[in-house]
């Protein structure tokens, strides 16, 4: 079997509201979704969503690192995953978001060619992943409505962006705990906003309402800082901008700099190297959380939550993107029905179907 063509098209759909996060404000999900297809009429789908507040990374350049890919992988077959991951990375040092479109689709394929959904391929532990859901920055006592919402919707873990401030962070804590319950678990993200001497501060007086953990503290370069907050924390310390890939991976644990580590298929290149980052963090007895960008659509949440069901290390998963999106621009694969326990599709592959017109 050998790739002949990649078809792109470009979505953007609108998101039910605004996302704020520290780092600015997410309007749209914005992909470009690949069709991979082959001379045995087999093919499948991908996506890229680039999150240019996390990666950099715009749809243009994605678009055209994926046309540059297409170039590379013609006649190749899209079943030999390890020979598609090499050619990947000659051809372009980052792009992680292109790359994941590229990935996706070719597990979609392996997966139709086995006959197996791609679950079973990865590992088989679980056909379901549990997701918690997040609440944007927004006024605290809108929050707490929100996240009571979702408390009452079924959801037992809630997380929160932070990061405008030591009062305005701790109201927003205060008021969702007070909403919510003494038994929902909250996820505290501040997407960078702090520094490590700030992050302790903040940390002790956010854990007064009893979080869980907290996600992204300190500058994404700053692993000295991540360090000392997880050495000092009484809270658990989760890395998400500071691990891009494998390598970054494996510097955090040799330091010990984290106690757990989200792992986003937009971030790191795909399944693939996803696969290599959980593996590092499983020797190391560190768990792993399986993250998702907010551009995303369909076809990026069911392959993350592929790979999360698939694999145990992988304990905790961050898989809401559907959710706020006003529309499916793709047939199959997870929904929108907002909810917390994902249900992997059983068809061979994905289970994708196509474009929505």
């Amino acid at each position: 079997m050998k790739i002949t063509n990649i078809d792109i098209k470009t979505v953007e759909v609108p998101l039910i509201e605004p996302f704020h996060i520290s780092l600015g404000t997410i309007t749209h999900a914005i992909s470009a979704i690949v069709k991979v297809e082959t001379d045995e009429g087999l093919f499948g789908y991908g996506e890229g969503a680039p999150g240019v507040l996390i990666t950099g990374e715009n749809l243009e350049g994605t678009v055209e690192s994926i046309k540059r890919f297409e170039k590379a992988l013609i006649g190749t077959d899209p079943t030999d995953l390890e020979k598609i991951y090499w050619i990947l990375n000659r051809a372009s040092a980052y792009a992680p978001s292109a790359k994941t479109a590229i990935d996706i689709a070719c597990y979609d394929i392996l997966g139709k060619k086995a006959g197996l959904p791609v679950y079973k391929l990865l590992g088989g532990y679980s056909n379901t992943i549990e997701t918690d859901i997040t609440v944007g920055i927004t006024k605290p006592e809108l929050m707490a409505k929100k996240a009571a919402a979702h408390v009452a919707n079924g959801f037992d873990t809630i997380k929160t962006k932070v990061g405008t401030g030591l009062k305005e962070d701790v109201a927003r804590v205060k008021a969702i705990r007070e909403a919510v319950g003494p038994e929902v678990k909250i996820r505290v993200d501040a997407n960078q906003a702090w520094s490590a001497k700030e992050a302790l501060q903040i940390i002790d007086r956010l854990n007064e309402y009893d979080i869980e953990l907290v996600e992204q503290p300190v500058k994404a370069a700053d692993i000295e800082g991540l360090e000392y907050v997880t050495k000092n924390s009484k809270v658990l310390i989760m890395s998400d901008e500071s691990c891009f890939n494998a390598k970054d991976a494996l510097k955090l644990v040799e330091r010990r700099a984290v106690d757990v580590l989200n792992i986003k298929l937009m971030k790191c290149g795909g399944i693939r190297e996803a696969l290599k980052i959980n593996a590092i963090c499983e020797t190391a007895g560190i768990e792993c959380m399986l993250g998702c960008m907010a551009e995303e659509t369909n076809i990026g949440v069911t392959a993350a939550a592929s790979l999360g069901a698939a694999t145990k290390n992988i304990t905790r998963a961050d898989l809401d993107a559907t959710f706020s999106l006003t529309e499916l621009p793709f047939k199959g694969g997870i929904g929108t029905e907002c909810k917390k326990t994902l249900v992997l599709p059983e068809e061979p592959g994905f289970g994708f179907i196509g474009l929505n017109q």
